[in-house]
């Protein structure tokens, strides 16, 4: 059968979901921690486009340590009881892109270095999921010394470091994901993936 020019099928790539809303939201998935508990802080944002339009069936895997900067090894991340902080957890986005996660302050892994959110993104159009980190912004001078130290955050370039460093609000933290063009995140290779 012939096409005609610019009649091309959709690859199996673009036609396998997203099937996110389905199979992987859970009850609890975006609460690490209940948002009533004494140090509880919000980690939300939006993801967009290339246009700066909102992506409202993306799906975000939040990965952290817990305050000491310890990383968690509880089981049973897919059953939240309350009070056992596993470091883990999952949102989907709504129609306007926004998402939302009830956590606690991540601390630095390794002294010296900054403190961040890992986050995974999965959206239609993307055949692998991506991976970025969200900086805790520098609150304080050590804060600051520890965000021009840290050696991830140092190799990216100077213009472009502002997309992994997260804002204060209120609540907690800010951060958008903007999966291309102008402003694009930094997105990140993993060594296993």
């Amino acid at each position: 059968m012939s096409r005609a020019r610019g009649d091309l099928a959709p690859t199996p790539g673009q036609t396998i979901g997203p099937f996110y809303g389905y199979a992987l939201p859970y009850d609890g998935d975006s609460a690490l921690v209940p948002p009533t508990h004494r140090d509880a802080v919000r980690l939300h944002g939006r993801v967009l486009d290339g246009a700066g339009d909102p992506v409202p069936d993306a799906l975000l895997e939040l990965w952290q340590a817990d305050p000491a900067g310890r990383v968690p090894r509880e089981p049973g991340s897919l059953h939240r009881d309350g009070f056992t902080f596993t470091g883990w957890g999952r949102c989907a986005t709504d129609d306007t892109g926004h998402y939302a996660f009830s956590t606690l302050r991540p601390g630095p892994t390794t002294p010296g270095t900054a403190a961040y959110f890992a986050v995974t993104v999965f959206a239609r159009g993307l055949l692998d999921r991506l991976f970025t980190r969200a900086y805790l912004p520098g609150d304080s001078a050590e804060d600051r010394a520890a965000l021009g130290a840290d050696p991830l955050l140092a190799s990216v370039d100077a213009d472009r470091r502002s997309t992994l460093v997260a804002g204060a609000d209120e609540h907690g933290f800010v951060f958008d994901i903007r999966l291309q063009g102008e402003g694009e995140t930094v997105f990140l290779t993993h060594p296993r993936h």
